[in-house]
C-alpha cells in the first residue's frame, strides 16, 4: 500500500545527508515523498557579504535543492525562508504552526527529521517543533516518527552536552546509495573535501559502516521516536 512520507529538514542538503537513500527507497516502493526545508541556508555565513551576491547564492542553493530532490524522485519540495542558524530567534509556536500546516496538507504516515542532540541549533529547534507537531492526539495522522543523523553536526556534539545518537532503526540502502551520492553532488557549494565529515567519501564510509553494523552493504541509521502499528 502506498504511504505518504514527509521529510522535515532545517537546511538544503540536510534532507539528502540525513535520509536521501531512504527517500529513494520509499519512491522505488511506490510511496509519495514530500520534503520541506525550513531555513534558507545562506545568510548566516558572512554578514559582510554583498546582498546582491547573497541573493544569487540563495537562488543557486534553491536550484540545487530542486535538482537533488528530482534525482531522488520526491513528489514535492517546499523551501521555506526561516533565517539560517537563527531559528531559535523565532517563537517556537510559529515554527510548530508551519510544520502542522504541512502535515495537514501532506497527510503523512511517516515523518523523518533531525536528531535532538545535533550541534546545529536549527536542527535542535526543528526536532523539538516536529515532536510537538506530531504529538499523539487521537486525530494524529503520523504513525511513525524517525530521527536521522547529519554528518558534520550529529557526530560533532561532545559527550554529556546533549543526547547521543544511538540508532535503533536501520534501512538497507545498498541499491539506492548511488542516488544519494548523485543528489549530494548537486549541492557542490555545501559539500567539502575529504577528510571533512561532509564529503562524499565520508558519507559513503558512514553508509558502509552503518550497513556493516547490521550485516548489509550500506544503510542509513535512525532513532525511532514513535511507531504505532494497527
Amino acid at each position: 500500500m502506498t504511504k505518504n512520507v514527509l521529510v522535515i529538514a532545517a537546511h538544503p542538503d540536510d534532507e539528502v545527508l540525513g535520509c536521501g537513500a531512504t527517500i529513494a527507497k520509499h519512491v522505488d516502493n511506490g510511496d509519495e515523498v514530500y520534503v520541506i526545508i525550513l531555513a534558507e541556508g545562506v545568510t548566516s555565513r558572512d554578514v559582510k557579504r554583498n546582498p546582491q551576491n547573497r541573493n544569487v547564492e540563495l537562488s543557486e542553493l534553491a536550484n540545487a535543492a530542486h535538482k537533488a530532490n528530482k534525482i531522488l524522485g520526491v513528489k514535492s519540495l517546499t523551501l521555506h525562508n526561516f533565517p539560517d542558524n537563527r531559528i531559535d530567534s523565532l517563537d517556537l509556536l510559529d515554527v510548530i504552526k508551519v510544520i502542522e500546516k504541512f502535515i495537514h496538507e501532506c497527510r503523512p504516515e511517516i515523518v523523518y527529521t533531525h536528531h535532538s542532540g545535533d550541534v546545529n541549533i536549527d536542527h535542535r529547534i526543528i526536532h523539538e517543533a516536529v515532536v510537538t507537531a506530531c504529538r499523539p492526539i487521537p486525530s494524529q495522522l503520523v504513525k511513525a516518527l524517525l530521527f536521522f543523523e547529519i554528518p558534520s553536526s550529529t557526530e560533532w556534539q561532545v559527550p554529556g552536552s546533549a543526547p547521543f545518537f544511538a540508532p535503533n532503526w536501520f534501512v538497507d540502502i545498498s541499491n539506492t546509495l548511488p542516488r544519494k551520492l548523485e543528489a549530494l553532488e548537486t549541492y557542490a557549494t555545501e559539500m567539502r573535501l575529504w577528510p571533512h565529515a561532509r564529503s562524499l567519501e565520508a558519507v559513503t564510509s558512514l553508509a558502509k559502516w552503518r550497513g556493516a553494523t547490521v550485516g548489509v552493504e550500506a544503510a542509513e541509521a535512525f532513532i525511532i521516536g514513535r511507531n504505532l502499528v494497527k
